[in-house]
């Protein structure tokens, strides 16, 4: 079931091209989970630099879309406004399994591990197709603008 739209995330996150790297939320359940899914193409700035003639999306992106999901997710739940901003507190048991490359859709499913003095807490994983291409535990708070 789609839950939110490309316009819908981007009236959600501040984020911009050619930072934004969510195209879709398909699963949002409050209190527990949230997915969605970034369409990898080959014409993303990286690509150019990353590798030339062996295009492979730079794993701290892969975490930074992760990232993307679970903000999402914590603006849509808790209503987070535009005057807060998002930053990462921690990003922990960082692991890459397989590259991603042009052409893929990237999955990234991300679990709420906790909530606590306004730190979330997530453990997240990224897929192509069933094979699992990335995952982390990924911690961010919301700050004044």
């Amino acid at each position: 079931m789609l839950v939110m739209n490309i316009q819908q995330i981007m009236a959600t996150l501040p984020h911009r091209y050619p930072f934004l790297l969510v195209d879709r939320i398909e699963e949002l359940e409050e209190g527990k989970r949230v997915a969605g899914y970034k369409n990898v193409t080959v014409n993303e700035p990286f690509f150019q630099g990353h590798f030339p003639g062996h295009p492979i999306m730079p794993g701290v992106l892969i975490v930074e879309a992760m990232a993307q999901v679970g903000g999402a997710y914590v603006s849509v739940i808790d209503e987070i406004g535009d005057d807060r901003v998002t930053y990462f507190v921690g990003i922990d048991s960082a692991r890459f399994r397989k590259p991603v490359v042009p052409g893929d859709i990237l999955r990234m499913e991300l679990e709420l591990v906790s909530k606590r003095r306004g730190i979330y807490q997530f453990s997240g994983v990224a897929y192509v197709g069933d094979t699992k291409v990335a995952e982390a535990e990924l911690k961010a708070t919301f700050a004044d603008k």
